[in-house]
Parts: C-alpha cells; sequence; structure tokens
C-alpha cells in the first residue's frame, strides 16, 4: 500500500497537474497554487521610476531577516521575466517571488517596456532603473545591501546578465555591477545574434544589429558572482552557443560560476519549477537558494 501510494504521489499527480496546467493558463495555475502559501508579504505596484511600466511588486519574506553577515537583513533578488521583449507582467511571476520569499530572500518582480513601444536598449534602461532602485532601497526594506542579486529567465537573463556584465547599462543610474553579490541568468540568450526568434528581430533592429549588444562581449576579471542554468535541450534557445559559452567565458576572466544543465526541463518548464507542482522537473529553485547563500558579500 505504502509503494502504491508513493507511485501515485510521484507518477499521476504530476501528471494530473501537467494536465490542470494544460487546460488552463500555466502562469495562472502557478500563482493560484502558491497564492495558498504564507511565506511571503506582498505589496504591489510600487514606482520605480516616472512611467506607466516602471512598476514592481515586492515580495517580503515572513522570517526574521538575518543579523548575519553584517550589515545583516534579507538577500536581495531582483527578477526579470522572459517573454522575447514582446510580452509579460510582474503579477505573472508571483510563483517565482513567492518561492524564493518563503525561503528567506526578498524578491523584487519588476515590469519594463516591450516592443513595439520601445526597442534596444530602452527596455534595459528601464530594467537598470529597477535594479538601481533595489540597491538603493536594500537597506529600508529590511534587505542586505551587500547581498543584492539579479536574476532572469530568458529574454530577462539577457536583461539580468546585461546589467550584471556591461557597466554602461548601470552608469546612467549612479550604481556598478560590483555592487552585486552575484547574478542568475536562467535559459537567457546570450550569443544570438543574427536571431531565428521572430519576435525578437525587430527589437534588435534585424538584420542591422547593434554593436556590443550581447552578453557573451562582456565577461571581465570585474564580473560578478554567476550562476548560469540551462535545459539539456532547448527548442528556443541554444543551451550550448549561449549558456555553455558564456560560461567558459566568465571561467576564463577568473569569474566564480555556477552552471547547472537539466535534462527533464524544457525552456518554459526550466522557470515553471520554481512552482510547487512542478519541481520535480528540476531542482532549479534549491540551486538558485544554495547559490545565493553562498555566495559572499558584495565588495
Amino acid at each position: 500500500m505504502d509503494t502504491f501510494k508513493h507511485l501515485l504521489t510521484w507518477t499521476v499527480l504530476p501528471l494530473i497537474v501537467l494536465v490542470a496546467v494544460a487546460a488552463c493558463s500555466p502562469l495562472r495555475t502557478l500563482n493560484v497554487l502558491a497564492s495558498a502559501g504564507n511565506g511571503h508579504m506582498l505589496k504591489s505596484g510600487v514606482a520605480y521610476g516616472p512611467l506607466d511600466r516602471h512598476k514592481l511588486d515586492i515580495y517580503t519574506p515572513a522570517s526574521t531577516p538575518a543579523a548575519t553577515p553584517p550589515p545583516g537583513g534579507w538577500p536581495l533578488v531582483v527578477f526579470f521575466y522572459g517573454g522575447s521583449w514582446n510580452t509579460g507582467e510582474r503579477a505573472d511571476y508571483g510563483f517565482v517571488a513567492s518561492a524564493l520569499a518563503a525561503r528567506g530572500v526578498l524578491t523584487l518582480v519588476a515590469d519594463y517596456r516591450l516592443y513595439p513601444a520601445v526597442r534596444y536598449p530602452e527596455f534595459l534602461n528601464d530594467s537598470a532603473l529597477a535594479l538601481a532602485w533595489g540597491l538603493t532601497e536594500a537597506a529600508r526594506l529590511g534587505a542586505n545591501p551587500k547581498r543584492v542579486f539579479v536574476m532572469g529567465h530568458s529574454a530577462g537573463a539577457y536583461n539580468a546578465a546585461m546589467l550584471a556584465l556591461d557597466p554602461r547599462c548601470l552608469a546612467a543610474t549612479g550604481h556598478t555591477p560590483a555592487e552585486l553579490a552575484g547574478w542568475v541568468g536562467l535559459a537567457g540568450p546570450y550569443d544570438f545574434f543574427p536571431t531565428d526568434n521572430l519576435d525578437a528581430r525587430p527589437v534588435f533592429f534585424h538584420p542591422n544589429y547593434p554593436a556590443h549588444a550581447q552578453p557573451i562581449e562582456f565577461p571581465s576579471a570585474n564580473s560578478p558572482r554567476s550562476f548560469l542554468a540551462a535545459p539539456v535541450n532547448d527548442a528556443l534557445v541554444s543551451p550550448t552557443r549561449s549558456t555553455a559559452s558564456l560560461a567558459r567565458g566568465l571561467e576564463a576572466a577568473g569569474v566564480p560560476v555556477t552552471l547547472k544543465r537539466y535534462g527533464r526541463a524544457s525552456h518554459t518548464t526550466l522557470i515553471g519549477a520554481f512552482g510547487l507542482p512542478l519541481r520535480w522537473v528540476a531542482p532549479v529553485l534549491e540551486d538558485v537558494l544554495a547559490f545565493i547563500a553562498e555566495a559572499p558579500p558584495a565588495r
């Protein structure tokens, strides 16, 4: 009987969840399930800049902030979602922030302007403003300003990579990548010109791609500690050309890099695995939490 229950839990129930996810909005399903927990407090629609899309949601852990390392406080993650720079809403990714906040990571999920309203580099300018807001407000929010991370999935991982690796992106805000304790890229496009993604082409002025606009160009000895993850097989973004190549470039520059490849995950379920019903797909949540916990404070 115990064997049957175990089989039901790990084989049948995940299939039921997948059927439910397929029958309605996958993100809505994950968010509904995440909202059942009480491991965080949510403050929605906080302005980080002057425009309508300059808003972020704050997921504050219910736990007590850590007293160490000095000056104490929770680690802070600023998260950017994907969608080929064409689609996305911060509320859709509450399940990611809820998972992190429930484990003691104060998390900000930021909107940024999308195509066709803007093209490169305007969405990066928005992302830089959001990260700068997090760096400036970390202590007030109860976070440790020396333990700030930027994180993204897919197009959002590109945004995170550019902010972490190309000092030009944060320069106008008065901040630098040296203020980051690390960054997390999940299935990001880091070397993708010319792109086959029809949605992304106009964002980057195909076929007249801008110079110095890819993260693969910017690894240096000053780059922050890095966590890179991708599915073994990804139909949308090449894990070899982008993730593995960027990891090699960072390692060659002497940057500590954690590289993870997940055999059961796809491009979309890699981020979906932050949600409780899909965590069996890949241990990406645990791996990201371990990376954050082990990263020393920023210089």
